[in-house]
C-alpha cells in the first residue's frame, strides 16, 4: 500500500456531515428555526435534483411557495432514520403533503460545512399495508 494513499471518507467528516443535516432536519424541516436555513444550505451553490424545484435557495423558496398556494404545504413531522457516509447524510422523515401523510426520503450531499445538492423521493403514506411493518 502507498503511504500517500488516504480514505476519501473519514470518520470525523462523516460525523460532522450527519450533525449539520441532522441539525438542518430539526431546525429547518420540523420547524425548531426555520430562520436559520442559511447556516446549513449554502447561499452560492445548491444544486437540486427534485424535478419541481430550481436551483438554489430562491429555487426551494419559490417551489414550497407554490406548493403551499396550491393547497400542498409540505409539512415535516416526525425524522425516523439518518445514515451518513462521507459527504452524503441520508433522512428517513414523515409529516404531510397537503393533508396525506407523507415519506419523505432525502439525501443532502454536504461540502464545506454546508448542504449543496438535494435529491428527494416523497411518496404517500397508505393506511393500510400488506404487511405490518409500517412504512419506516
Amino acid at each position: 500500500m502507498h503511504t500517500w494513499f488516504a480514505p476519501v471518507f473519514s470518520p470525523i467528516c462523516t460525523a460532522d456531515n450527519r450533525a449539520l443535516v441532522e441539525a438542518f432536519v430539526n431546525d429547518v424541516l420540523l420547524g425548531a428555526a426555520p430562520q436559520k436555513i442559511t447556516d446549513y444550505i449554502s447561499t452560492t451553490t445548491y444544486t437540486q435534483h427534485n424535478s419541481m424545484v430550481g436551483n438554489g435557495l430562491d429555487g426551494l423558496g419559490a417551489a414550497l411557495k407554490a406548493m403551499a398556494e396550491a393547497g400542498q404545504a409540505l409539512a415535516y413531522t416526525k425524522r425516523h432514520l439518518i445514515v451518513a457516509e462521507g459527504n452524503f447524510v441520508f433522512t428517513a422523515s414523515e409529516g404531510k403533503l397537503g393533508d396525506a401523510p407523507t415519506a419523505f426520503f432525502d439525501l443532502f450531499r454536504v461540502e464545506g460545512g454546508k448542504i449543496v445538492e438535494h435529491w428527494d423521493t416523497i411518496a404517500a403514506i397508505p393506511t393500510e399495508m400488506a404487511h405490518g411493518n409500517g412504512k419506516f
